[in-house]
Parts: C-alpha cells; structure tokens; sequence
C-alpha cells in the first residue's frame, strides 16, 4: 500500500505526527510512506528511514497577497509534481485547505482527515473523500493516531507514543560541544514561541537562571533560533550568576541536547516538542493554548499556567488587549521546576 502522510508545518506540528510513522511502521511494516512537508519544516524528517520519500514542497503557490502571474505559475508547477504521484491512501493531519488540496492534487484513491469538528479551516473537509470523528478533549498526538488507525483500519492503542526521530554523529558532538560551554549540569530555557502571546518575558528566564544555579546547582543553556536572538540576549541581560550561556542549536542538534539536560522550561513552541519527543524532564508555561492537548502525555511533566482567570476559555488568540495569561512570577516555575526534579530522584 502506498500512502501519503500530509502535515505540512509547524516544527510542533510535525513532532506531534510523528507517532503515526511509527504507527503505520508497526502495523504495516510492508507499506510505502511518503510525507508531505514544508520545506521550512522538514529538517526533522530528514534522512528519517521509516519514510521512503520525503516530499519537501513550497505551498506559497496556494497563497495570496501575490502577483498572479506568480501564483498561477508557481501553482502550475506545483501541481505537475504532485500529479504525476498516485497513492492508495493520503491522510490530511494539517486541516487546511493548502493541505487538502495537496491530497487532491495527488492521484490518490482516498483522501482522509478529520470531520468538521476538527479542522482548522472546515471548508477543507469538501476536498476529502473520508473524514473521521475524533473524541473532544483529546490530545493531538491521540487525535492523529485516531485518524491514521480509522484510515488504514488499524486499533490506536493507548499506549507510550515513539517518536522516531534519527540524528547523525554531527548533531551529538553539536550537543557536546554545547554542553561542554555550560560546564557541568545544566537546564534549557527557551524563551522563544511562534506567537506574541506565547511569549514567558525573556528578562524573567533570566533571573530563572540564576534561580535554578541557587538553588540547584544547574547552569543554564538559552536556545532559541537565529531570529529570535533578542530574546536570549534580553534573558543573558537579566542574568547575574554567569552561569547562563546561550545558542542557536540545528533542531536535530537541539534534540540531542534535550537528551543530555536535567530539564527543559519553555512555552508551547516547536523545541519544547522536540525535549518531550526526547524525554527530557519538561516544565511547560502554557497561556494562550492547552497543556492537555498540546503539552507532554508525560503525567510527570509540569504545566504552569493561569487558572485563576476566565478568558483562556478556547482563546488561542496571536494579539491580546488584556494579555495576562502569561504573567506569571518566576518563582511559581522555580517551584514547578523542583517538583519535576523530585519526580525523578524519587
């Protein structure tokens, strides 16, 4: 059987679908995969041998706010490509229209995803063939599961979910080589997130640092990407003890590094994903978005967030006027960051 996985983006995203490679691997280790993804986030599936073809496309063709002449092209081209590719079986986990009109494109018998209920963008469910029901309150790695089991008539078990990702010799000595400037034990921060809203002020990682340093003996390493260097230079600022270093680390490089700290404090971004993918001990500091369908199925990991107000309430809101899910002190994290290191001395 030949199948096509589409999730086209975030880093997050793809991490939380990655269960269903390993899914598919384990009830039809026969089957031909092929995952669609934005080139911008496929470093994490590069060079992964559980997918046979790795499908790196460029959907800007199926935006606007550009020339036409320039879509119909750069759309042309894209549907040539995707054309000329038949599949049994393609599984919409994005629930846009961008991605169900790259299983449309294909010459695939079936195009599954999720019912109306599911979707970011419901209009998308007219360009599928099969939707499926999944439960409300569920978190997204079970939703996946859910779907890629309903579409290729295999039981999601509830059981621990892999997270097959595979890094090369590069990416260890990456690691090492960072962990080696921390200089012993050490905890990630990462004070990044793809939403303004998302955002734990970057000054308080820095007097987290020297918190954790007090009271732990852990250095702390600030990742976060190139264009997000405000952020760790704001969190170094803030800093006093000297036990703070900061790095831009290659994602695959970011998850080996995960493997190796004590703990990992961020939001509801695509690195703190990734250290959950890694089992690195995570402490997660949630505003805008849900722990229960987006954090860890790690019962040990911690969430810190703002149950104290009303407007959480399915918000998911990128801009805010009355922005204060995130306020939280930096000593309600330290507390969140000893319980989670009890969890594992016990």
């Amino acid at each position: 059987m030949k199948i096509l996985i589409i999730k086209l983006s975030s880093i997050g995203d793809v991490v939380h679908t990655l269960p269903v490679l390993a899914a598919i691997r384990k009830e039809m280790p026969d089957a031909s995969v092929t995952w669609a993804v934005e080139q911008s986030s496929a470093e994490i599936l590069r060079g992964n041998p559980l997918i046979d073809e790795l499908l790196e496309i460029d959907t800007r063709a199926l935006r606007g706010g550009r020339m036409i002449e320039e879509i119909l092209i750069d759309a042309g081209k894209l549907i040539g490509d995707l054309r000329k590719r038949e599949f049994d079986i393609a599984i919409d986990f994005q629930g846009l229209l961008k991605s169900a009109f790259v299983a449309k494109f294909t010459r695939s018998a079936r195009r599954f995803g999720f019912a109306k209920s599911g979707l970011r963008e419901p209009a998308s469910r007219f360009l599928l063939t099969d939707t499926v029901e999944t439960p409300p309150g569920f978190h997204v790695v079970r939703k996946n599961l859910i779907l890629a089991g309903s579409a290729l008539g295999f039981e999601s078990r509830d059981e621990k979910p892999e997270f097959p990702i595979f890094t090369e010799e590069i990416h260890q000595a990456e690691a090492g080589a960072m962990s080696e400037l921390a200089g012993g034990r050490f905890a990630i921060l990462n004070p990044a997130g793809g939403w303004p809203t998302k955002l734990w002020d970057a000054a308080k990682f820095g007097e987290l640092a020297d918190r954790l340093f007090e009271r732990f003996g852990l250095a702390s390493i600030v990742t976060t990407a190139p264009n997000e260097s405000e952020l760790a230079m704001k969190a170094a600022a803030n800093s006093r003890s000297g036990r703070l270093v900061t790095g831009e680390p290659t994602l695959k490089g970011f998850f080996e590094l995960a493997r190796r700290a004590e703990i990992y404090v961020g939001g509801d971004t695509g690195p703190t994903h990734l250290a959950i993918a890694a089992e690195c001990p995570v402490v997660g500091i949630f505003g805008p978005t849900e722990w229960w369908r987006n954090g860890s199925l790690n019962p040990s990991d911690i969430c810190v967030e703002r149950n104290d107000i009303g407007c959480r309430v399915d918000c998911h809101r990128r801009s805010c006027a009355n922005w204060i899910c995130m306020d939280i002190g930096v000593e309600t994290v330290l507390d969140a960051v000893a319980r989670r290191l009890e969890t594992i001395s016990r």
